[in-house]
């Protein structure tokens, strides 16, 4: 029976259940955005706003605190000293939940998890970050891609793939053909 039970445990023991929250969270302070199962996004809302709430004191209880829970000094400083300071007039409800469908392997049900002032230019501008290299690195991978032998193209390696498919349909057959004798 489940009564008066508070949370979910995912099939997991505590232990485990505490590295997934701890990563969890990490990631969510880390990259203001994560992608997850509505499910673990639901449970992962708590944990999140305790921790900004707690961080909003910013005091040395707190931060130890903060520690003893999440014991990574890099997500405990974010907390303390950009996330509480960005949501001190709110009382509450400092992330949101987008739902995004299915996943297609299990069909679970899917979500974004994300800060409520989430910036989506800024994470499109580390996108055209990533793309625009500069012209150190891209004379270096003009060098690696003139190194690196071509590829075969698709319509050679399809012909292949067919031919291996008729030799083991052919195997097949001369097996099935055997037992039937």
């Amino acid at each position: 029976m489940r009564h008066r039970r508070k949370n979910k445990h995912f099939g997991r023991k505590s232990t485990a259940l505490k590295a997934l929250w701890r990563g969890l969270i990490v990631n969510i302070v880390e990259h203001g955005r994560i992608k997850t199962t509505v499910d673990k996004a639901k449970e992962l809302r708590s944990y999140v706003e305790k921790a900004i709430t707690l961080g909003k004191k910013n005091d040395l209880a707190s931060r130890r605190l903060l520690l003893s829970r999440i014991p990574n000094e890099k997500t405990v400083d974010t907390i303390l000293s950009d996330l509480s300071p960005r949501f001190k007039d709110r009382n509450g409800g400092y992330t949101r939940i987008i739902k995004i469908g299915r996943r297609p392997g299990d069909t679970v049900e899917m979500a974004f998890i994300e800060f409520v002032d989430y910036d989506y230019t800024k994470t499109a501008q580390k996108d055209d970050g990533k793309k625009a290299e500069t012209p150190a690195k891209a004379a270096k991978g003009e060098k690696a891609d003139a190194e690196k032998p071509k590829k075969a193209p698709k319509a050679k390696t399809d012909s292949v793939v067919a031919k291996k498919k008729a030799a083991a349909k052919k195997v097949q057959k001369k097996s099935r053909a055997a037992a039937r004798v």
